[in-house]
């Protein structure tokens, strides 16, 4: 027996309990990782509608429109969800870096053992 939202073309996301689905956007030149983050029904129809990634911060509680402050964007070209409608991938052009700490991407460490290193030796 196939699920209509496994299979079918009704956009239909399975948010968790607390009304959030997890989202990931990549750059679309490079395909690499930039970050991941969340996004309530408000934040995901402003990106559909927009094609500028939004999202919902858990700790402050509130719709953010990402670079709205820094003014580093990140222009969606493509938006894919994943087969059971639980996660969101962005596909996007950023306008400067994607982490709030200033680099290109939020993931740039990488664990070994109990500990973590660089991923870049120019990150650290």
């Amino acid at each position: 027996m196939t699920d209509a939202r496994d299979e079918g073309l009704v956009l239909d996301p399975k948010y968790d309990r607390d009304g959030l689905i997890t989202a990931v956007a990549s750059d679309s030149a490079t395909g690499e990782l930039l970050m991941l983050a969340h996004m309530n029904a408000e934040a995901l129809a402003l990106t559909v509608e927009t094609r500028i990634a939004h999202f919902w911060s858990r700790s402050r509680q509130a719709l953010w429109k990402k670079g709205e402050t820094s003014g580093h964007i990140l222009h969606v070209e493509d938006i894919r969800i994943d087969c059971d409608q639980d996660a969101i991938w962005l596909i996007c052009r950023p306008a400067g870096p994607a982490c709030h700490t200033g680099r290109k991407d939020c993931f740039y460490r990488r664990v070994v053992g109990d500990g973590l290193e660089w991923v870049h030796a120019d990150d650290a």
